[in-house]
Order: C-alpha cells, then structure tokens, then sequence
C-alpha cells in the first residue's frame, strides 16, 4: 500500500514535470543539441591530436589513430544525415498550403 503511494506521488511529480511550455521545451532542445554538435566537435578534436601525436612519434599505435579517426568520421556522417532529414522536413512543410 505505502509502495502504491509513493508510485502515485512519483507519478504525479512526473506529470507536473511533464507540462512544460514550449520555451522549456525549445531550451532543452537546444541545449541537446549543443551538447551533441560538441561531441562531434571534440571527437574531432581528438582524432587530429591523437594523429598529430603518431606522426610526431609520441608513442601511439596506428590502430587507435585509425579508431579515433572512424570514431570522428561516423559522428560526423550521422550528424550531417541528421541535419539533412532535419532540412528536409523543414522543406515538406514549407511546401503544404495552409
């Protein structure tokens, strides 16, 4: 029973956290987004300094040269197919007649 009350307390926090105003909303995904256009950011960041680094002779194997380098890559493939859907939907509903 205690266990059924405190679900139903959590579940109504859950609700009220739930209605929030489209400037709430709009401000979380924008920061989302920051925080993932920084990833690929500093996955590319990472992948020249550990490249810097082989070439320098610093001591670093070619195969984690070679991982952080398709590490980068993925990040930024998926990132750019993102922001095409992303531009692609924008288009579609530009193009409906209201």
């Amino acid at each position: 029973m205690i266990t059924k009350i405190a679900n139903s307390n959590q579940m109504v926090q859950n609700l009220n956290s739930v209605q929030k105003t489209s400037g709430d909303v709009h401000q979380q995904f924008s920061t989302y987004l920051k925080d993932a256009l920084n990833e690929v950011n500093n996955a590319q960041v990472a992948s020249n300094q550990i490249t810097t680094k082989l070439v320098n002779n610093e001591g670093v194997e070619l195969h984690d040269v070679l991982i952080a380098q398709q590490k980068a890559s993925v990040a930024m493939s998926l990132t750019m197919e993102v922001r095409n859907k992303g531009v692609e939907a924008y288009q579609e509903i530009m193009r409906m007649q209201v």
